[in-house]
């Protein structure tokens, strides 16, 4: 990915870690506005255009998740990210309400955030492609409408979860596709029964297309999952 377009609107209240991390951000020749408070971050997105929003939770003015409520109302398809010292499960689920698309707690690496950026930048790039219905998948048809994967003629129909699990898996085959992302896409949040539910899914999957060695759904720990083809 060349991320040498994207502008990324940082709100994030302490000022030395933020230079820090929009100084690391610009040596991955990124575009970065840093902004110190939430108020002034909701009106520097007034008057500019910005790629991506990594949203500090708690600031002061005005915290993270009313910032991203604001920029919602604005603009409800660019991609948000939180950055959150808590790790509790509420306040998860409220960014994801919100309509975050990532979020990290912190201590985290710097390596960790590009991660998070580049893939939701991937997953922006392709979702004028998420109209797509028909999939190859080595040997396999999947035909997400129908809920039907096929192969050498025997026809498999899978169950609404199955399907659109498996579509998310060939809309960004041969990447990572991130477990937040998918449990919020198809299970709304992330907790632990959801998490292990989607684990159970994987599983089916994997049985399903093991007819051809040359498809594998593989884990990459910490991340998510990879369809390979």
């Amino acid at each position: 990915m060349n991320p040498m377009k994207t502008k990324i609107l940082l709100a994030e209240d302490d000022e030395s870690f933020g230079i820090l991390l929009r100084e690391y951000l610009q040596a991955k020749n990124f575009e970065v506005d840093l902004y110190t408070n939430g108020e002034k971050a909701y009106r520097g997105f007034e008057h500019n255009r910005y790629d991506v929003c990594v949203l500090d939770v708690m600031m002061p003015v005005k915290d993270g998740f009313t910032v991203a409520r604001e920029i919602r109302a604005i603009n409800s398809d660019i991609p948000i990210i939180f950055l959150t010292a808590k790790s509790m499960k509420e306040d998860v689920i409220e960014g994801f309400k919100i309509g975050a698309d990532d979020y990290i707690t912190k201590p985290f690496s710097m390596e960790e955030l590009i991660f998070r950026i580049e893939a939701i930048l991937r997953r922006t790039k392709g979702e004028n492609n998420e109209t797509q219905t028909q999939f190859n998948i080595g040997e396999y048809t999947f035909d997400s409408t129908k809920q039907l994967l096929t192969f050498q003629g025997q026809e498999k129909k899978l169950t609404t979860k199955e399907s659109d699990l498996l579509k998310l898996l060939c809309l960004n085959a041969n990447q990572i596709l991130e477990r937040n992302y998918a449990l919020k896409s198809i299970w709304v949040d992330d907790s632990y029964f959801n998490a292990r539910s989607m684990d159970v899914y994987i599983t089916k999957l994997r049985k399903y297309l093991k007819d051809d060695p040359k498809v594998e759904i593989i884990n990459v720990h910490g991340k998510g999952f990879k369809l390979i083809i």
